[in-house]
C-alpha cells in the first residue's frame, strides 16, 4: 500500500516526514552557529552551495543534455540573484543572533510570499487573510520587541533574508511546470554558487579542513531537509504539516540553550507560535476555498 493510499495513515506519515525535515534544518542552523564568525558569510554560503552543486551533479548533467527552455533565462538569473542575497543575509544572521530568533523570524517567509503573490500575481487578499498577516506581523514584533531592547544587525539581516527567500520562492513558482523540480533545484545551486563566487573571493580567509567538512554536512542536511519536506507535502495537506514546524522552534531553542548557552526567551517562543498560527490559518483558508496554493509550507524558504 502506498503512503498516499490510506487516508488515515497519510497525516501521520506527513507529520513524521515534517518532523524529520525540521530536525534536518536544526542541524543546519546548529552547525552554522557553531562555525560562528570565523568565516565571512559570503564564503560560508559559497561553500555550502558549492557542495550542493556536487551533490546535485546527476540532475545537472541531465539538465545539460536537455537544455533550459527558451524564455526562462531572465527568471532563472533573477531568482539566483535574489537567493544569493537571501543566503548571505541568513548566514550573517545565524552567526550573530540566537538560533531560536533566527528560526522564529524565518517563519515570516510565507507571509512575505502571500504579500508578494498579491502584488505580482494578482492574488486577492480577503479581509481574513489581511487580518492573519497582521497577526503574523504582531508575532514578529513580539519576537523583536523594538523599543524594549536593541535590534541588532543580525535581526535586520534575518528580516531581509525572509523577504528575499520569499522572492526566490515566487520566482520558483513562475518556473514550476516549465522545468522539472530537480532541474529547478540544481540550476539554483549553480546560479547561487556563481553569484556568491566574487563576494567569497573578495572576503576569502584561510580555513581548515574541518570547516570545509562541516559545510559539506550543512549541504547534506539542507538537502535532506528539503527532501523530507517534499515527501511530507506529497502525502498530507499543508494544514496538517504546517503546525508541526513549531517543534523546530522548540528544538532550536533547546539547541541554543544546551550547545551555545543561549537563554530561553519565552517571547521568542510566543511570537513564533503567533506567526505559525497565522500562517497555518492562511493555509487552511486556501485549502477550504480550494484555491491555487500560493502560501508555501513553513520551511520552504530554507537553504
Amino acid at each position: 500500500m502506498s503512503e498516499s493510499s490510506s487516508p488515515i495513515a497519510a497525516p501521520a506519515i506527513g507529520i513524521a516526514w515534517m518532523l524529520a525535515s525540521g530536525l534536518s534544518f536544526v542541524v543546519v542552523t546548529g552547525i552554522v552557529r557553531y562555525l560562528g564568525t570565523d568565516l565571512p558569510a559570503a564564503q560560508s554560503a559559497f561553500l555550502r552551495f558549492g557542495w550542493g552543486v556536487v551533490f546535485l551533479a546527476p540532475a545537472l548533467l541531465k539538465l545539460w543534455h536537455v537544455g533550459v527552455p527558451t524564455g526562462l533565462g531572465q527568471v532563472i538569473v533573477l531568482r539566483g540573484a535574489v537567493h544569493t542575497l537571501a543566503v548571505t543575509l541568513w548566514f550573517y544572521a545565524m552567526a550573530r543572533i540566537p538560533v531560536a530568533e533566527v528560526t522564529a523570524i524565518g517563519y515570516l517567509n510565507p507571509v512575505c510570499v502571500t504579500l508578494g503573490a498579491a502584488l505580482l500575481f494578482g492574488e486577492k487578499l480577503a479581509a481574513r487573510r489581511l487580518i492573519a498577516i497582521g497577526v503574523a506581523l504582531i508575532g514578529a514584533l513580539i519576537v523583536l520587541r523594538p523599543g524594549l531592547r536593541a535590534i541588532e544587525p543580525g535581526h535586520w539581516a534575518q528580516l531581509g533574508a525572509a523577504f528575499c527567500f520569499a522572492g526566490s520562492y515566487l520566482f520558483a513558482k513562475a518556473l514550476s511546470g516549465k522545468m522539472p523540480a530537480g532541474a529547478i533545484v540544481g540550476i539554483l545551486s549553480v546560479t547561487v554558487t556563481l553569484g556568491l563566487l566574487p563576494f567569497a573571493i573578495w572576503v576569502w580567509v584561510p580555513m581548515g579542513v574541518g570547516q570545509v567538512g562541516w559545510l559539506a554536512v550543512v549541504a547534506l542536511a539542507a538537502t535532506a531537509g528539503h527532501y523530507c519536506m517534499t515527501r511530507a507535502f506529497a502525502v498530507a495537506p499543508l494544514s496538517v504539516t504546517q503546525p508541526v514546524t513549531f517543534l523546530q522552534l522548540v528544538w532550536a531553542t533547546m539547541l541554543g540553550a544546551l550547545a551555545f548557552g543561549e537563554g530561553v526567551d519565552p517571547f521568542v517562543l510566543l511570537g513564533g507560535a503567533v506567526i505559525i498560527g497565522a500562517v497555518s490559518y492562511i493555509t487552511w483558508r486556501e485549502a477550504q476555498q480550494k484555491r491555487r496554493a500560493v502560501t508555501p509550507g513553513m520551511g520552504a524558504g530554507k537553504l
